[in-house]
């Protein structure tokens, strides 16, 4: 049974320990053709102004980049075998500026929510600089949480603009 929440500081502990527990997501996109691709990532995610927001370090790949150009609509799916899972369903855009960037590299450092994140450097040797390192901000428009236990499901929309 799903519940419509109102607020996202409702799911939010539970959002935050699942991810955190999880770690790794599924983020899918399509291509002009509508045909869906997965890839396994790990974004980080903050709440701001009560509402969450996420963000992915990422390699621009070609396939990635023409999805998102095309449709920047994509689901990150997180799951365990505890049957725990949570779907984001986002609207992402990249963003290019160092200030955001060092944030976002910060954010992976300090690992958010607990326990998600990992040292950006492994890959991006240049640090927020590094011309190789992508950021996609991922703004969430629905996010559901499912207790593995009862599969009791909780749903917050984002308000209408």
């Amino acid at each position: 049974m799903a519940t419509r929440v109102e607020s996202f500081a409702e799911i939010s502990d539970q959002f935050d320990a699942y991810i955190g527990d999880i770690v790794y997501a599924t983020m899918t996109t399509v291509d002009a053709k509508g045909r869906p691709r997965a890839r396994v990532l790990i974004p980080v995610w903050e709440t701001v102004e009560g509402a969450p927001l996420g963000w992915l370090a990422t390699y621009k790949t070609p396939v990635k980049a023409a999805h998102l150009a095309g449709n920047p609509h994509t689901t990150f799916s997180y799951w365990t075998p505890r049957q725990n899972a949570v779907s984001v369903d986002a609207v992402a855009a990249w963003v290019d500026d160092l200030e955001t960037k060092r944030h976002v590299w910060d954010l992976y450092r300090r690992t958010s929510p607990k326990g998600a994140g990992y040292d950006l450097g492994n890959f991006w040797r240049g640090g927020p600089g590094d011309p190789e390192l992508h950021v996609l901000r991922l703004e969430p428009w629905r996010i559901q949480v499912i207790r593995g236990a009862d599969l009791h499901s909780r749903i917050w929309y984002a308000p209408r603009r």
